[in-house]
């Protein structure tokens, strides 16, 4: 009777760096989440307003065209809307209607690259950011918390497979789905803008800005993305992880709506009792904050009620956001516009910056802690 070796078998194959573990992971990741018709439905429609914002380019860029960019300016200034540009007409008013630092005037290059930053700004702030949080909110819960509950981590960390290989693996299923979200679709929006433009000089008078979308994605996406896997890594339970992270978000924003609302009728309230002084003085208290300001004319200042969301999110509102650091999504907004330029003041990014950054450093520190935590219990 012929004797057969039943033991283990040499691997006579070609060995993979860690690279490929990483590939490995991030690409099953991509494929199951992207069998969800959620996810499918949330980044079509994340692509769809770049439709809108391209029509406000197009608009602008022909009345640059044909020379009726004093005459916008002359109608902003005196505080009317600009028609013929395009639903956000109202946002480009404030822009060109904003008195210049110094009293200079800004020449047609300056403000081309000051309108196409808020514009961007914008976009990336109102629909896409709102629809990342949703989006993230769906997948990321699953991507630990199952593989807790699958007993996963028996087959990733008993081959050679480290907690490093593990979690870039898993941060890249996220960071493609953050790039198909904001970062390609504004960088699509650019490159529509330069399109629909006259003259391509326009590419030549915005090459920065492509820069300033990928870094502000990459500002969004590293504290999201960190602090859902986080949230992942706790519990064996996507449901609970899911609802951590929406529960995050909303109580930040509620905490932070609170807060400015608070600041408000505290200033109403100071603006009725010294009304007749600050009449004379020539102060106004319309805006949040409690802190008074001197307009050149409040009489003829472009109306935006309709679209204070969207002028806020394209960084028009003056006013220093105080509170911004309590919620993600406000500190976040304050950080990109000045990434894009908007926001130059450095004790108005400080508090939001700050707090991104504790947010970032505490999540990867409890990530790194509980990615394998079983395996070394």
């Amino acid at each position: 009777m012929p004797l057969h070796d039943v033991g283990y078998r040499p691997w006579r194959g070609t060995r993979r760096g860690s690279g490929h573990a990483v590939g490995v992971i991030a690409a099953t990741g991509i494929r199951l989440a992207w069998t969800s018709r959620w996810l499918r439905r949330a980044v079509f429609f994340a692509w769809s307003p770049a439709l809108l914002f391209a029509a406000s380019f197009f608009a602008f860029e022909q009345a640059v065209d044909e020379g009726r960019l004093g005459t916008m300016r002359e109608q902003a200034q005196a505080g009317r809307n600009l028609d013929g540009v395009g639903m956000l007409g109202t946002v480009l008013a404030r822009t060109l209607g904003t008195p210049p630092p110094g009293g200079t005037q800004l020449d047609a290059g300056e403000i081309r690259h000051t309108v196409w930053a808020r514009l961007l700004l914008a976009f990336m702030r109102a629909p896409q950011a709102v629809l990342l949080a949703v989006v993230v909110g769906l997948v990321a819960p699953t991507l630990i918390s199952r593989d807790l509950r699958a007993k996963a981590w028996l087959v990733y960390f008993t081959r050679p497979v480290g907690r490093l290989e593990y979690i870039l693996g898993k941060t890249a299923i996220l960071a493609v789905l953050v790039a198909a979200i904001t970062m390609l679709p504004a960088l699509a929006l650019w490159a529509l803008g330069v399109l629909v433009s006259p003259s391509v000089w326009v590419a030549v008078a915005t090459w920065d800005l492509p820069l300033k979308i990928i870094l502000a994605s990459l500002t969004l996406a590293v504290p999201t993305v960190l602090m859902a896997l986080a949230y992942s890594s706790l519990t064996a339970e996507s449901r609970i992880a899911s609802f951590a992270w929406f529960a995050t978000w909303a109580a930040c924003w509620i905490a932070h709506t609170t807060l400015t609302t608070a600041d408000l009728v505290a200033a109403a309230e100071v603006a009725r009792v010294s009304q007749e002084e600050a009449a004379q003085e020539g102060f106004f208290a319309d805006e949040p904050f409690g802190e008074f300001t001197t307009p050149p004319d409040q009489s003829r200042r472009p109306r935006v009620r309709g679209f204070r969301w969207l002028s806020r999110a394209a960084g028009l509102d003056p006013e220093i956001d105080r509170w911004a650091w309590i919620s993600p999504y406000h500190a976040l907004g304050v950080v990109q516009a000045w990434i894009f330029g908007i926001e130059t003041r450095w004790h108005a990014v400080l508090p939001p910056l700050v707090s991104l950054l504790v947010v970032t450093t505490v999540s990867a520190l409890v990530l790194w802690r509980r990615v394998d935590a079983p395996a070394r219990a």
